[in-house]
């Protein structure tokens, strides 16, 4: 007996919400996660973009556990010398939401051609508010 290996021409993808209102960053990006690997389907083939469109709405109202608003730091470096950035997650929370969004989910996915990929299905919105109505998404909620 073989394994099913699906083929890229026969994926079918949909779309999907997830309101991060109130929810704690990780578990949303983690569910974002298996949504744009394929991982909840039973046909997930781990080298193929078997994955689904995801998108995030209320991004700003995402929630952050313990100490991590004051002792969480993102950073970023210009390659420059003295070219350090870094900024709290209040200041990310409050300033850059879809950045941090989206950091969290692609830390969550592969490092390398295929993630790349299926980062490009993710899209995040700091309010109730997108763009994609005529997409039919479907609202998914997290357990």
């Amino acid at each position: 007996m073989t394994s099913y290996m699906q083929k890229k021409e026969t994926v079918e993808r949909k779309w999907y919400v997830i309101d991060a209102e109130g929810q704690p960053l990780g578990r949303v990006a983690s569910k974002a996660a298996v949504l744009l690997r394929g991982k909840h389907k039973p046909t997930f083939t781990p080298h193929i973009d078997c994955g689904d469109y995801v998108i995030i709405i209320n991004a700003k109202k995402v929630e952050l556990t313990g100490n991590k608003l004051e002792n969480k730091m993102y950073y970023n470096h210009s390659m420059y010398p003295g070219g350090l950035r870094e900024r709290n997650a209040k200041t990310m929370r409050e300033q850059y939401p879809i950045e941090m969004m989206e950091r969290a989910v692609k830390g969550m996915l592969p490092h390398n051609r295929l993630g790349r990929q299926m980062y490009k299905k993710l899209f995040v919105y700091e309010d109730e508010k997108h763009l994609h109505e005529a997409q039919k998404p479907e609202v998914i909620g997290l357990k």
